[in-house]
């Protein structure tokens, strides 16, 4: 299992007693523990008006989760390309990538990472969003190296090796990063019902390019381990009533665990999660260690990212280091 890598996907996640400086400090200790325990990437998203998640300023947060490690590939998972131009994201992440060298990774997508009214004091989303292809195609050749006489040119960014991955939830997402010969990373932690197709049209229809020569897919999955199964399933309420407060509109901070949840929610709202999470490992060691095994042996991913909605950080640490033991990893030994 190991020669599959495992990495992190972080939310700068505010818990409910918490606040922001926390939440922020509480990342770049996660992605301590992580490097040490051997994942491969720590990558944040971007998401706005959400008071439970402060990675909003998603590259000011990856400047300080790379200065504040030493290994760990850290990266964007994503940033949505639409609420920004393409040259200025060129030139952020050419930034990081000079202060960085070989470390940092940038995942696009083309959603807006929020609800429209905040999409439209971003002011570019509904212009730009059905620009996506021909955006991540400007955005790769920021990163060329510029020619005698160019007028324009990413400074930091041109010529810098900065990895672009195209995130998805779709086919779309998929179709594109085949025709551009690049990684695809898809969102099966809340949004699994395309995942095999995705899959499918990703490899049947790549096109090497120089950056990827053979197609490259990763998968995203909620992991939530403790000691005992029992002890796992109390911590996984925290993921289920968030999910349950977004569609309620009544997003907040990250909330405490609960001993029912059958108590909390509806049997619709009940299916509608269970269905979003369905790409989900909950329990002990030994159960972390059979579900991760049996969802790379179904789906057959490149790699993995694991997510961890946890709201005690001292938990969330533990879970990733039971997940790293059971897959095996270099550090969870």
């Amino acid at each position: 299992m190991s020669t599959v890598p495992l990495s992190v996907l972080d939310l700068a996640p505010v818990c409910e007693g918490s606040d922001v400086a926390a939440a922020l400090a509480n990342s770049l200790d996660l992605a301590r523990h992580v490097e040490a325990l051997g994942y491969r990437r720590f990558w944040l998203a971007e998401h706005h008006n959400m008071p439970g998640i402060a990675s909003a300023a998603t590259a000011v947060l990856i400047a300080h989760v790379a200065a504040g490690t030493r290994t760990i590939r850290v990266g964007a998972g994503g940033i949505m390309l639409p609420n920004h131009s393409p040259l200025q994201v060129a030139e952020q992440f050419g930034t990081l990538a000079a202060l960085h060298p070989g470390r940092i990774d940038l995942g696009v997508g083309r959603a807006p990472g929020t609800d429209q009214a905040t999409a439209r004091a971003l002011r570019r989303y509904f212009e730009a969003a059905d620009r996506f292809p021909q955006d991540v195609q400007e955005l790769l050749g920021w990163f060329q190296p510029a020619e005698a006489g160019q007028a324009v040119r990413a400074v930091p960014g041109a010529g810098l090796e900065v990895p672009v991955w195209i995130l998805g939830s779709s086919l779309f997402g998929a179709q594109l990063a085949a025709a551009l010969g690049l990684p695809f990373a898809f969102a099966s932690h809340f949004a699994p019902d395309a995942m095999d197709q995705a899959l499918q049209v990703y490899h049947r229809d790549f096109r090497p390019s120089r950056q990827q020569p053979q197609p490259h897919a990763m998968l995203a999955v909620n992991v939530v381990a403790a000691a005992t199964d029992a002890e796992a399933r109390r911590l996984f309420t925290t993921a289920q009533q968030a999910f349950v407060n977004l569609r309620r509109g009544r997003a907040g901070l990250i909330p405490a665990p609960i001993d029912d949840i059958e108590a909390f929610w509806t049997p619709e709202e009940k299916a509608g999660v269970e269905r979003a999470l369905a790409c989900s490992v909950v329990g002990g060691p030994d159960a972390v260690a059979r579900g991760l095994a049996a969802f790379a042996a179904r789906h057959r991913p490149d790699e993995l990212m694991v997510v961890a909605n946890i709201h005690d950080h001292q938990a969330r640490k533990e879970s990733y280091r039971i997940a790293a033991r059971a897959w095996g990893l270099s550090g969870g030994v």
